[in-house]
């Protein structure tokens, strides 16, 4: 099955929304820049895709793919952890209080106590390689969304199919294997679609704390900062927003194509 979706016509007025909506965006920011916020140092666009153009690609390239390789063994962990957890709350219900609680204690961890925590005990990263507080940072961010999306979305299967399971003799993981997991795929999928730009941002914050690394979109935004390059952050701000959507929107089609029955197209 094709990953990409037929263009209906309330997916081609979705499209046409969000099309006038970047324009409309992109022309306020110029107007206001070059008028009541010129004062502020804020960059037109003609100015940010200057910076884009001087940079090249493969400045991009190479600050990007560190961040992004950090995010992604973070989202890794993070997701198979929280799956991890999710699946122990439905066979083992009695632990549910605690491994609740302590994915709450995960979400409402500070970020500046959590870092400087991580960066004095993992290893000072080598030039071009990856900052580990990013990787855990990454992973932090998308426990609790997926624990709590994955949990929702196992509990969604229905009651009367699983009874069925349960008088034919079997279990709790075979309830959870052949009815609760296939009927949470919908879910799950949306909530992975969460947890990538969290992942992100996770990891971007994890290198903005990390003074020890070189590489990476934090090191960046942290030099174009000090030198008052204000386009350059843009730029880097406006990657960081194509990065997470683009990794939103693959996620979101992917999980059409593996539960196409959660839009209604599945035949």
């Amino acid at each position: 099955m094709s990953l990409m979706p037929t263009l209906t016509a309330e997916r081609l007025r979705t499209l046409t929304i969000g099309t006038v909506g970047v324009v409309v965006t992109v022309a306020v920011w110029w107007i206001a820049a070059a008028t009541v916020l010129s004062a502020f140092q804020i960059p037109t666009p003609p100015e940010v895709v200057d910076v884009f153009r001087e940079r090249g690609f493969d400045y991009y390239q190479r600050v990007f793919s560190i961040t992004l390789k950090e995010s992604a063994q973070g989202y890794v962990v993070g997701v198979v952890l929280a799956l991890a957890t999710a699946m122990l709350v439905l066979l083992v219900p009695v632990v549910e209080p605690v491994v609740m609680q302590f994915s709450v204690i995960t979400y409402c961890l500070p970020i500046v106590v959590l870092a400087p925590i991580l960066i004095t005990v993992h290893e000072i990263p080598e030039k071009g390689g990856l900052s580990a507080t990013a990787i855990d940072l990454a992973a932090v961010s998308v426990f609790f969304t997926t624990v709590v999306g994955a949990v929702l979305g196992f509990r969604a299967a229905d009651t009367s199919t699983l009874d069925v399971v349960e008088v034919y003799g079997g279990s709790r993981f075979q309830q959870f294997r052949r009815v609760r997991l296939v009927s949470a795929l919908p879910a799950l999928f949306s909530t992975l679609q969460i947890a990538a730009p969290a992942a992100f941002l996770g990891a971007l914050l994890g290198e903005y704390f990390d003074r020890h690394l070189e590489i990476g979109v934090g090191p960046s935004l942290i030099l174009s900062q000090n030198n008052r390059e204000t386009a350059l952050a843009w730029s880097l701000g406006i990657g960081c927003a194509i990065v997470s959507g683009f990794a939103y929107l693959v996620l979101g089609l992917i999980g059409r194509a593996v539960a196409p029955w959660s839009t209604g197209v599945a035949k």
